[in-house]
């Protein structure tokens, strides 16, 4: 049983990036089930299919940053959502949204590990 993984399936196209993202995250940290354990990873896999589809606003695109820390003086970078999809894909964006829904604990590494997207 431990091998064993529920499958689920997720189609993105025309829907809201926020909405699809809160569904995902609910699903692999167990909350769907009615045995959830917040201290485990769930023995979910989730796949989320045409990513590129979502429905992102164009104000949003446009004003929302992704920021980090390099860790040196003046090393505070910050990238557009805009660039960031030209950069490396709508999975990208989708990704960054459904980590900052997980909790911030040891087992979100691994929970995103379930978490396939394709474009």
């Amino acid at each position: 049983m431990s091998d064993m993984k529920e499958q689920h399936v997720i189609d993105a196209s025309g829907k809201r990036l926020g909405r699809v993202a809160t569904e995902v995250a609910t699903i692999l940290m167990g909350k769907h089930k009615a045995d959830a354990v917040k201290n485990t990873v769930a023995p979910v896999e989730v796949k989320v299919e045409h990513v590129s589809k979502l429905l992102i606003d164009e104000k949003k695109r446009n004003e929302k940053e992704y920021t980090h820390y390099t860790g040196h003086p003046g090393g505070l970078r910050k990238i557009s959502m805009q660039k960031l999809i030209e950069k490396k894909g709508f999975s990208e964006v989708f990704k960054k949204a459904v980590y900052g829904m997980l909790p911030s604990n040891r087992l979100r590494s691994q929970r995103m590990k379930n978490l396939i997207v394709t474009e």
